[in-house]
């Protein structure tokens, strides 16, 4: 029938830095990436808060200084909080133009305990405008330092430093946050791969399910009917053929138990001589020529696969009387043809859901690079080929024949 190897496909990326990564749970969660960020700003606030102290100022003036310092607070949770950027530019010019004079105003009080405070409008401003704007007025913030210093008449080096460190603050908010961003966008993403890993594994389970017990189960069925003909007259090849759909049931649900431990690999040799065997109990006469040498094993399981379908659309879909199977290589391509008769509009399978197999073929096929095409002739004749370019050779370009038909949908 077929045989199975264990594929590397089934355990590939298991060593991966990346796969243990996601597997492991080394990614930051979200909360903590928010937490770093809450606690570099806390810092930034607690220090002006101590520098506003031991500035000597009066009563009045520290608790103004300590109402704007929490007001720029707030605003900065609001700039950095998740979608911030996607706010509508109104109201980002509004609470911007608010933290610039909870920012500037101070400063003709405190002047340089005050000037960390700008390496947050700085950071803002990076975090709300778009790029070329956003880095041209962080520029300006960073020159606006300038002044403190030099109303203070400070040390050329000092007036570096409030300069440079209201940069730096604002690379770090800006940093920070989109730092934040991205690991909440990770996780999310990480979630999102696993939804699709678990819908393909089903299609993959479903598409073998289909291509194993579709012609599987159509075959037992032809010969129990072959069985109940032969056993009034022939019972010894009654029981020859019950033997046979012993062998069919056992492979049967060795090919389920392959299935659901993963990727499996077939045989195209052996699936003509399968084919062969249950074609002729149908009293289908099969001609088959095979001319393709060793193939690699996926495109051996896929050239399978496509024979093993195609049968099963013999047996369920017609009353052929005669099936010519065709596998050749040539300069460029892999080839594999069924042509069988006995296809007419009033004969199809007339169980619900009677398969979707030509789709999971094409699926199959375009995974390899390969096409498939059907065309049915007036004469009732069906004709499928299958087709792939052969694989690692440079230079090779898959070209459509003329007599191929239509393409399969």
């Amino acid at each position: 029938m077929c045989r199975h190897r264990s594929s590397p496909k089934a355990t590939e990326g298991a060593g991966r830095p990346d796969a243990l990564l996601v597997r492991s749970g080394n990614l930051p969660a979200p909360r903590l990436g928010r937490l770093v960020l809450l606690a570099a700003l806390l810092c930034y606030f607690s220090i002006t808060l101590l520098n506003i102290l031991s500035a000597h100022a009066s009563v009045a003036e520290a608790a103004v200084a300590v109402v704007c310092l929490f007001g720029i607070m707030a605003l900065q949770l609001l700039h950095c909080r998740p979608g911030a950027q996607l706010e509508p530019a109104p109201r980002k010019a509004v609470t911007l133009s608010v933290q610039a004079l909870l920012t500037y105003l101070p400063l003709l009080v405190f002047r340089t305990q005050w000037g960390s405070m700008a390496g947050f409008l700085a950071g803002s401003l990076l975090l709300l405008l778009p790029p070329g704007r956003a880095w041209l007025m962080y520029a300006v913030v960073g020159a606006s330092m300038l002044m403190p210093p030099l109303l203070a008449d400070l040390p050329l080096v000092e007036t570096f430093y409030y300069v440079q460190s209201t940069l730096l603050t604002g690379l770090v908010v800006f940093g920070l946050t989109r730092l934040a961003d991205l690991i909440r966008v990770l996780h999310e993403t990480r979630g999102e791969l696993t939804r699709v890993a678990v819908t393909q594994e089903r299609l993959r389970f479903a598409r073998d399910l289909h291509d194993l017990l579709g012609y599987s189960l159509s075959a037992i069925t032809l010969k129990g009917e072959l069985i109940h003909r032969l056993l009034p007259g022939h019972p010894a090849r009654a029981k020859a053929e019950v033997e046979e759909v012993l062998t069919m049931s056992r492979q049967s649900l060795a090919d389920v138990r392959s299935v659901a431990s993963g990727y499996r690999d077939m045989s195209l040799q052996d699936e003509i001589g399968s084919a062969q065997s249950v074609l002729s109990a149908a009293d289908v006469r099969v001609d088959a020529r095979v001319r393709v040498g060793e193939l690699e094993r996926e495109l051996d399981t896929v050239f399978a696969t496509v024979l093993r379908e195609a049968v099963t659309n013999v047996l369920r879909h017609s009353r052929a009387t005669y099936c010519e199977i065709t596998a050749e290589r040539t300069a460029d391509r892999v080839r594999l043809t069924i042509v069988n008769d006995g296809v007419t509009s009033g004969y199809r399978d007339s169980s619900p859901h009677s398969g979707s197999g030509l789709g999971n073929l094409q699926t199959r096929l375009s995974a390899v690079g390969g096409t498939l095409t059907v065309h049915q002739s007036d004469d009732g004749t069906f004709r499928l080929a299958a087709r792939v370019p052969e694989p690692r050779r440079p230079g090779t370009a898959l070209t459509a024949d003329a007599d191929d038909g239509k393409s399969a949908a």
